[in-house]
C-alpha cells in the first residue's frame, strides 16, 4: 500500500498516557516480543532475538530515529520500524493498547517523519486477510498500489 505525502498529514493524536521515544539497542528484547506477539496471529515471523536484532541493526536501510517506540506505564505498546527507504516495515500495538487510536498515531507520526525528509510517498505491506490493519491504512488515505501472491 502507498501513501502520498504531496498532500496534508494529519497531526498524530496520542492516546493518553503514552510517550512517543526512539529505538535504543536495550529495548530490543521488549520490541522483539512485541512483534513476536503481533506476528503470533499470522502474518509473517520474526527471527530469533540475536539474530533479529543482528539484521535490524545492521541493515542498510536502518536509522534508529526511524523506529518509533510508543510507551505507557506497562512498557511498550506499540513500535512502528520503518526504513530509510521510506517504508514501514513493521506496525504493532500490543492488545492492551488497540482500539485506543496508537496505531493511527504511530502511522501519522511516520508520514511526517518522511514528509519533512522530503519523501514523496511511503509505502508498506500487509496480508491481504489483515484486514483490520488494511482498514487502518485505507483510513490514513493509503491505497494499493500492488497485490503479490502469498508464497505457501
Amino acid at each position: 500500500m502507498r501513501r502520498s505525502l504531496a498532500r496534508g498529514v494529519p497531526a498524530p493524536a496520542w492516546p493518553q498516557g503514552i510517550v512517543l521515544t526512539g529505538y535504543r539497542p536495550d529495548q530490543a528484547e521488549e520490541v522483539h516480543d512485541l512483534l513476536e506477539l503481533g506476528y503470533s496471529q499470522g502474518g509473517g515471523r520474526v527471527p530469533a532475538l540475536d539474530e533479529w536484532q543482528q539484521r535490524f541493526e545492521s541493515d542498510p536501510e536502518y536509522d534508529p530515529a526511524l523506529c518509533f517506540i510508543a510507551l505507557d506505564a506497562q512498557g511498550i505498546a506499540g513500535v512502528c520500524q520503518c526504513w530509510t527507504s521510506a517504508y514501514i516495515k513493521d506496525l504493532v500495538v500490543h492488545p492492551r493498547a488497540q482500539g485506543r487510536g496508537l496505531g493511527r498515531a504511530l502511522l501519522l507520526n511516520a508520514f511526517k517523519v518522511f514528509q519533512l525528509r522530503r519523501e514523496g510517498y511511503v509505502d508498506l505491506k500487509v496480508l491481504e486477510d489483515n484486514v483490520r490493519a488494511q482498514q487502518l491504512y485505507e483510513r490514513a488515505g493509503m491505497h494499493v498500489v500492488r497485490r503479490e501472491p502469498v508464497p505457501v
